[in-house]
């Protein structure tokens, strides 16, 4: 059901997703296309705060905190995911792969070479404090708008 808490958490999560996608984007290697990457971020986050943040509202601060950072964990969970799998799609569309089990466990090695690439103080106090503020904002909007 729509709520003013789901459409509030969607945008806050959006938000993280783009603001922790254009800080990622320098510590790639020189040359990387990026091509989707900024949309496809602001698309889960906004899925992922419809889904979860939004629907687990109303329960206090210190759980509105908590909301966030699970939140926010998830966004970086399904992002490694997705960027790997379409990582491993296109070098498996240049036959870089021998097997499909092979194409299928290089999602995970490519998504943890993601997670190190990311894993710079910036980005994650980036991370942290957005998820903070995106469960706490959520929460006042179910307090405001009910």
């Amino acid at each position: 059901m729509p709520t003013a808490a789901r459409l509030i958490a969607a945008l806050s999560m959006a938000l993280v997703g783009i603001v922790v996608s254009f800080l990622i984007m320098p510590l790639m290697p020189e040359g990387t296309a990026f091509g989707y990457f900024v949309y496809v971020n602001a698309g889960l986050g906004a899925v992922i705060g419809w889904v979860w943040v939004g629907r687990h509202v109303g329960l206090g601060v210190v759980n509105a905190i908590n909301n966030g950072l699970t939140g926010v964990g998830l966004l970086v969970l399904w992002g490694l995911f997705l960027q790997g799998a379409w990582e491993m799609f296109r070098l498996a569309m240049r036959n870089r792969y021998d097997d499909p089990f092979e194409a299928l466990s290089a999602i995970f090695v490519i998504g943890l070479d993601f997670f190190f690439v990311m894993a710079v103080p910036h980005v994650l106090l980036a991370l942290v404090i957005g998820g903070i503020l995106a469960g706490l904002v959520t929460e006042n909007a179910a307090a405001r708008w009910r």
